[in-house]
């Protein structure tokens, strides 16, 4: 029965790439769905953005719990916190 269980570099690599594909296309529809509710309905779709950023800081919590960010990668990170931020804060107040 263990043979079922064993898995070879390579099986690993592409199920890496799978999820993380699948993962892309999630965050990006869900933004996209996001994105058409705000501007075309008018309507606030908080409860899907927040699956997008939790499934972020869930993914950024596993890579800092084994190690796995270096200096480069929380540069990447901290930019692009702040440039969200200032999107969101130029996108408060043209609605207002």
């Amino acid at each position: 029965m263990r043979w079922l269980l064993t898995r070879d570099e390579r099986e690993r690599g592409i199920d890496d790439a799978a999820d993380r594909l699948g993962y892309l296309v999630l965050s990006y529809g869900l933004l996209a769905i996001v994105a058409y509710r705000g501007l075309v309905e008018r309507a606030a779709s908080w409860d899907l953005l927040g699956l997008v950023v939790l499934g972020g800081v869930v993914g950024t919590v596993v890579r800092i719990s084994r190690g796995a960010g270096g200096r480069r990668w929380v540069a990447v990170w901290a930019a692009t916190v702040l440039i969200a931020g200032a999107l969101a804060a130029v996108l408060a107040t043209l609605r207002t």
